[in-house]
């Protein structure tokens, strides 16, 4: 386990609210980038132009962790769905082409614009995946997790965020929305990264408590 607090380097409220209790169990400290004090700046926005989650979410952990000093860790994940081949894949985000959107409304727009492009498709395969990436200085490593599923016609939950209401997990056949977070924390493809990196980090720490 890190001998300092955690970095959890993103804005989403959505994520932060899934991430803290995972790390919170774990008994890892963890702070958001308003505790931490990291303003937001501009240059944020461009952090997610590569073309794969592992670059993306290694750039911003080595971002934030340039600005804080601090162990950080950092995700990219996105949707590909199969009948649009893969995408949106590293553009989930902004999918809709709004960049003048931010939060529900984004998210209202993102969805929208899944759904027109699926009109008529019977093939609604899909999955969600995530790059948790780690960052403290001299050491960097990636996490992968995925989570299989459909997108449905129409939304169904009020929870989550995203494109939650629309995808429904292969795993327990309802959506992320329907779900409360524990639950979704077992299966979802956010919850599989972390855990792996939160696995990572305390087992390195019992190991070198262990010599």
């Amino acid at each position: 386990m890190p001998a300092t607090t955690l970095l959890l380097a993103t804005r989403s409220l959505g994520k932060l609210w899934e991430l803290k209790p995972l790390f919170a169990a774990a008994g890892i400290p963890v702070v958001d980038l308003d505790e931490a004090g990291v303003a937001e700046q501009p240059e944020e926005e461009s952090l997610e132009r590569h073309f794969t989650f592992e670059e993306n979410a290694l750039a911003k952990a080595r971002y934030f962790h340039a600005r804080s000093g601090l162990p950080t860790v950092a995700d990219d994940s996105g949707l590909e769905v199969a009948a649009l081949g893969g995408a949106p894949g590293v553009h989930t985000k902004r999918y809709c082409g709004r960049n003048d959107l931010s939060g529900r409304a984004l998210d209202a727009a993102n969805n929208a614009k899944l759904l027109s492009e699926l009109a008529g498709v019977v093939d609604r395969r899909a999955h969600y995946v995530c790059v948790a990436a780690y960052i403290d200085g001299p050491h960097e490593r990636v996490f992968r997790g995925t989570s299989d599923g459909k997108i449905l016609e129409s939304p169904r939950g009020s929870g989550g965020f995203g494109y939650d209401p629309l995808f429904q997990s292969a795993d327990l056949g309802r959506t992320f929305a329907e779900i409360e977070r524990e639950e979704k924390e077992q299966v979802s493809h956010r919850g599989r990264a972390f855990a792996a990196l939160v696995r990572a980090l305390t087992g390195e720490a019992h190991t070198a408590g262990s010599r």
